[in-house]
This record gives C-alpha cells, sequence and structure tokens, in this order.
C-alpha cells in the first residue's frame, strides 16, 4: 500500500457475530446427496455483502444450486494469498438441540448454531475483517484471493474440486492458502496452547462388499454375505491400530513434554495426549492410522439370506503411513471381501517455518502473550487437499481463544455447536494482525 495512502481507524471484529448469525440463519446442510438446500443462497448473500464495499465476486455452480464464490481483494505486491472457507454446513436434527441449530441465538456468552465452529465463525471473521478494512482504505499489501466453497462436508467434489478442476483461472498465482480448523486454543496444565493445522490425514471413504449364495433363512448357510461381512467390520472397528509419530505431532507433544517435564517419545506419546483432557479424543486419532465403520446394508425380508452385504468404513492414512493403512486393511477384510473408494484424498503437511508460519505465530502472541504456538495434524478433511493440486502450502489458521472446559472437538458435527461471542470478536482480531504480516 503506498505510504501517500491515509486510512482510517477501524474494528475487524465489529461485524463479526452479526454476520455469522445471518450465515446461521441460512441453512446450507449437505446430506451427502441433492436432498439439501444447496449453498446458493449464502453464497448469494456473501456477494452482497462484498459488493457493498465495492468488492466483485465471481459465481460458478457445479450442479443447481451448488454454488462457490471467489473474489479478489487488494492489489499489493506478491504472490496472492488464497484465504478459503466452506458454506455447507453437516444436518442437524432440531429435536437433539437445546436450541433451534438455525437460529442463531446467543445465549450465556455463546452464539448457537450448525456451522459456529464449522466454519461458518471463520467466513464471518474473514467477511468482518474485509468490509472493516476496505471501508477503512486499509487493504492488505498483499493480494488476497477470497473463496467460499460448496460441498466441503461431501469431500468438496462440488466445491473446491470444481474450481480447481474448471476455474483455476480464478486461483491464477496463488502460493499459499489458509483455511479452518486451526488457530484455537486447548489447555494444558494451565497453558493455552494455540494449535496450527501444519497438516492432514489422507482420506479414504470405503464401500465394502461381500457376496454370498442366497437362501432361505431356516436353512444352514456357510457362504452366508452378512456374516461374512459382518466379521470383517467387526475387526475394522476393533483394530488396535499401532502409534506413528509425524513431523507436525513430534513438535506439538514436544511442546507438551516439555510443559510436563519429560521427553516426548512413541512410547508415551498417548500418555501426553491424554494431557490435553477434552482435546485427547480428537489429538488421538492423529498418531496413528483410524478407520470406522459408518454404515451398514444388507437383505430386505428377515427370511431371506441375501446374496450380497455392504458396509461403508471412513478411513484415515497420516501422510507416509498410506502402504501401511491399505495392507492392513487388506488383511483385516479378508479375500471375501472387496472394497471401492466413495472419496479418496491424500494426506498434506507444511513446513512449521516461513514467513505465514511467523505471521501466525505473531498476530497470536500480539493478542495473547502467554499463549504457546505448536503445529497440529488434523484428523479429519478440509477443501485444502484441493487447493493444494494448485501447488500452494496450507494451513489452518481460524484463530479462536477458547475456555479450558469447552470440549471443541465435540462440538465437529455434534449437538448444541456453539462458539463464545468473545472468541469470535478475539478471532478477528487476531486475524486482522495477520494480513498486516502475511
Amino acid at each position: 500500500m503506498p505510504d501517500s495512502v491515509q486510512t482510517q481507524p477501524y474494528d475487524p471484529a465489529a461485524e463479526v457475530v452479526d454476520i455469522c448469525r445471518d450465515l446461521l440463519r441460512i441453512d446450507t446442510s449437505n446430506y451427502g446427496d441433492d436432498s439439501g438446500p444447496g449453498e446458493r443462497k449464502a453464497a448469494e448473500h456473501v456477494a452482497a455483502l462484498l459488493d457493498e464495499v465495492g468488492i466483485e465476486s465471481t459465481l460458478t455452480e457445479a450442479a443447481p444450486g451448488r454454488t462457490s464464490l471467489v473474489a479478489r481483494w487488494g492489489e499489493g505486491d506478491g504472490d496472492p494469498l488464497l484465504i478459503h472457507g466452506h458454506l455447507d454446513v453437516v444436518p442437524a436434527a432440531a429435536e437433539d438441540w437445546q436450541v433451534d441449530p438455525f437460529a442463531g441465538e446467543i445465549e450465556d456468552g455463546y452464539l448457537w448454531g450448525r456451522g459456529t465452529v464449522d466454519m461458518k465463525d471463520f467466513d464471518a471473521m474473514v467477511l468482518s475483517i474485509v468490509r472493516a478494512r476496505t471501508r477503512a482504505g486499509a487493504l492488505p499489501q498483499r493480494p488476497i484471493v477470497l473463496s467460499f466453497t460448496a460441498d466441503e462436508e461431501a469431500g468438496g467434489h462440488l466445491g473446491a474440486q470444481h474450481l480447481v478442476d474448471n476455474h483455476a483461472d480464478l486461483l491464477a498465482d496463488c502460493t499459499e492458502a489458509v483455511g479452518e480448523v486451526g488457530g484455537f486454543t486447548t489447555t494444558v496444565r494451565g497453558k493455552r496452547i494455540y494449535l496450527i493445522e501444519a497438516a492432514e490425514k489422507g482420506m479414504a471413504w470405503m464401500r465394502l462388499t461381500a457376496r454370498g449364495r442366497a437362501g432361505h433363512g431356516s436353512m444352514i448357510n456357510h457362504d452366508n454375505a452378512v456374516t461374512t461381512l459382518a466379521a470383517a467390520v467387526a475387526r475394522i472397528g476393533s483394530h488396535d491400530w499401532p502409534v506413528r509419530l509425524t513431523p507436525a505431532m513430534e513438535v506439538l507433544l514436544a511442546s507438551v513434554a516439555d510443559i510436563a517435564g519429560t521427553e516426548a517419545t512413541p512410547e508415551n506419546a498417548e500418555a501426553l495426549v491424554e494431557e490435553f483432557e477434552s482435546s485427547a479424543r480428537m489429538l488421538g486419532a492423529v498418531i496413528r492410522n483410524t478407520a470406522n465403520p459408518t454404515m451398514l446394508d444388507a437383505g430386505y425380508k428377515v427370511n431371506v439370506i441375501p446374496t450380497e452385504a455392504s458396509a461403508h468404513v471412513d478411513g484415515r492414512f497420516l501422510p507416509g503411513y498410506e502402504d501401511e493403512f491399505f495392507a492392513t486393511l487388506a488383511e483385516l477384510c479378508g479375500e471375501d471381501v472387496t472394497w471401492d473408494f466413495v472419496s479418496k484424498q491424500q494426506p498434506w503437511d507444511s513446513p512449521f517455518e516461513g514467513r505465514l508460519m511467523d505471521a501466525m505465530t505473531k498476530s497470536i502472541l500480539a493478542e495473547d502473550p502467554d499463549g504457546i504456538v505448536a503445529p497440529y495434524l488434523m484428523s479429519g478433511g478440509t477443501d485444502a487437499k484441493h487447493f493444494r493440486r494448485l501447488g500452494m502450502e496450507s494451513y489452518g489458521f481460524a484463530p479462536l481463544r477458547l475456555p479450558p472446559d469447552l470440549d471443541f472437538g465435540s462440538l465437529f458435527h455434534g449437538v448444541d455447536e456453539r462458539v463464545p461471542v468473545d472468541a469470535l470478536e478475539f478471532g478477528a482480531r487476531v486475524f486482522d494482525r495477520f494480513l498486516d504480516q502475511a
């Protein structure tokens, strides 16, 4: 930004709560098929917010209503930075919630609703910052590409993948990307650790199939597809995958070991993960491969043994351990069960060093000098897998300072999803600082 340009004071968090509430009230539930409302209404709402401050958007659709948005912001020097969020959310059954999941209610200092942590909170942070800075003339010195995508919750095939495959020109020259699931706190022995997503497990959503001999349910049948499949599913579900430490988790566990007064080793990795208490279930999944059976389908009548039975498994494999994962899975399935992929996406990792990491660390410590910043490997998947195909280094950085007793990991896709209002405002301030240094 030229020295002659005069900027006005601004508050990056001024609109973050209101924008998040408005996004929550737009139902973008993604059921993994064509039955949901789609993202069009939310994408048009985002486009209108950007248009109000003079930023033009491009909307694209991979299918009717499955809408993604891309916009360019600022004209600074250097390669553009991609900042991406998704607009879809997983479904929510209202009868299970304390509040209407699509009402955007505020109670006890929390904003409640489906998408408050995954990930309309970050969408709102970005939009609040962009609008405030643009109005104040405080444009970033680095050009920014903003992307708000469809379909992330079903693998991103109708969103980020569609952009990469068909509209890569909209992302031209972006060399780095920042998205969701990083920068939030977890507490270990009274110390706040801000987890930066610097790696992600690979994803193998699989359909397992067993075939056998059909017959009457009253007769002996040693070639029962249901029995064969059930045995394989039980073996997969109960398998104890060995601990494998990747570079990001070695750094994180070393930080925890320092707090605990010990050293991090593969042998005590699980004990160190337990130090995270409410986050242990999430982080315990990133020191090993995992495979969880999630769906079963077989038969059509109680007294008919079917020819075929199928199951779905959500498999996640660590960077560098793909071969081990699939070799183990083949052994657990046995010769009589085959599989094909509903979706297969590669793992990734990025270095925990360099300008972007320095910017994330400094922006957090400027708002919380007592914090500790460390990388981690994320168990789920994000749109970063698709954007990295264009050569971008990727990180997850949606900063939130959270209460130590909040089980944040359980809120992802969980009942009563919510985020502290002050955490939203904190995140907007941190990310605003980040933009000045990125």
